[in-house]
C-alpha cells in the first residue's frame, strides 16, 4: 500500500492545492485501496495487487472527469509547460546538505578569522614573546586562509546553483527525510545559536573586569567564536530549510514542506526577514566597537527579538 500512496503523491504533485482537489485525491485513494484489498482478497500477490491498481488509476488524465477536476488537470499540465521544474532526486538533496555543511564550515572558519586576525598585532605590541613584524604577517596570513576559503566554497557553490536558480521540485518521500533532519538539528541549532549570542553580549565583560590588554585578544576570540557559531548553525539550517521551499507552493507539493518556515506577503518581507539576524549582528558589533559600550550594547539583542516576533507576525501570510 506504501507504494500506492507515493504514486498518488506523485500523480498529484503538481496539481493546485484546494479543497476539491485534496478531497478528490483523498477519494481516489480509497477507490485504490478498496481495489489493493480486492485483489489481496483473491489470492492475487501484493506486487499484481500494486500493478493493477496502479494501471487501472494511475492515469489522472483518464481519470479527470469522473474526478470532477478537468479544469485542474489543464491547469496543471499547462504549468508544466511553461515552468519545467527539474526534478531533485534524494541522493543530489543528500549530496547538497552534505555541502552546504562544508559551505557552513567554510563560511563560518573564514569570517572567525577575519576577525581574530587583529590579536597578533595586539599581541605584538604588548608581548615580549612576538614582535611586531611577525605578528603583522600573522595576521595577513590569517586573512588570506579566510579569503582560500571563500574562494573553495565559491568553485564548490557552482555545481549547486540549479538549486537557487532553476525551478525544482521534491518527492514527499524526500520531503519527510529534510523535515526530519531539520528537526533533528533544531535543538543543536537553539544551542549553538545561543551559545554564539551570549559570546557576542558579553565579550566585553573580560576587559571590564581586568582592564588588562590581554583581555582584549579574549574579547577578540569571543566574538570570532560566537560569530562562527551563529554563521554555521544559520547556514546549515538554512539549507534545509531551501530543500523544503524548492516546490510550488500553490500545489500538492508544495504541502510537503508545511512547518518548515513561515510564509510572508511579499517578497520584500521574505528577503528582510532572511536577512534580518545577520544584520542584527552586523549593527551590534558596528555599534559596540564604534562607541565601547559593550556594557550596555547588549540590549540590542533582546529588543531585535522582540521586533523579530513582531514583524514575523504582522508579515505572516495567512492559511
Amino acid at each position: 500500500m506504501e507504494t500506492i500512496k507515493n504514486y498518488l503523491e506523485t500523480m498529484f504533485a503538481n496539481m493546485p492545492n484546494t479543497p476539491e482537489v485534496k478531497k478528490a485525491k483523498d477519494e481516489l485513494l480509497q477507490m485504490m485501496e478498496d481495489k489493493y484489498n480486492e485483489l489481496t482478497a483473491q489470492g492475487i500477490s501484493e506486487n499484481e495487487a500494486v500493478g493493477t491498481v496502479i494501471s487501472e488509476f494511475g492515469n489522472l488524465d483518464e481519470l479527470a472527469e469522473d474526478l470532477g477536476l478537468e479544469k485542474e488537470v489543464n491547469e496543471a499540465n499547462t504549468r508544466q509547460e511553461n515552468v519545467n521544474r527539474r526534478f531533485v532526486s534524494m541522493d543530489e538533496v543528500k549530496r547538497y546538505l552534505s555541502y552546504r555543511t562544508k559551505s557552513a564550515v567554510f563560511i563560518s572558519v573564514g569570517v572567525m578569522l577575519c576577525i581574530i586576525s587583529v590579536i597578533f598585532p595586539i599581541l605584538g605590541g604588548i608581548s615580549t614573546m612576538i614582535s611586531p613584524g611577525p605578528s603583522v604577517g600573522l595576521m595577513f596570513l590569517s586573512i588570506a586562509i579566510a579569503v582560500g576559503l571563500f574562494i573553495v566554497n565559491g568553485v564548490l557553490s557552482r555545481d549547486w546553483s540549479y538549486i537557487r536558480r532553476e525551478p525544482c521540485q521534491i518527492d514527499m518521500s524526500t520531503a519527510e527525510y529534510v523535515k526530519n533532519r531539520l528537526h533533528s538539528f533544531r535543538p543543536v541549532n537553539a544551542i549553538l545559536l545561543s551559545i554564539g549570542v551570549l559570546l557576542c553580549a558579553f565579550c566585553w565583560v573580560p576587559v571590564a573586569a581586568t582592564g588588562s590588554a590581554y583581555m582584549t585578544v579574549i574579547l577578540f576570540l569571543m566574538i570570532g567564536f560566537g560569530v562562527l557559531l551563529i554563521i554555521y548553525s544559520s547556514m546549515t539550517s538554512k539549507g534545509m530549510e531551501r530543500i523544503l521551499r524548492l516546490n510550488d507552493s500553490t500545489t500538492i507539493s508544495g504541502t510537503y514542506s508545511d512547518g518548515a518556515q513561515v510564509e510572508y506577503t511579499s517578497k520584500t518581507a521574505e528577503v528582510i526577514m532572511s536577512v534580518y539576524w545577520p544584520t542584527i549582528t552586523c549593527i551590534y558589533l558596528c555599534v559596540s566597537f564604534l562607541t565601547f559600550a559593550w556594557y550596555i550594547t547588549w540590549i540590542i539583542w533582546p529588543i531585535a527579538a522582540i521586533l523579530h516576533k513582531i514583524f514575523s507576525t504582522a508579515w505572516a501570510k495567512e492559511v
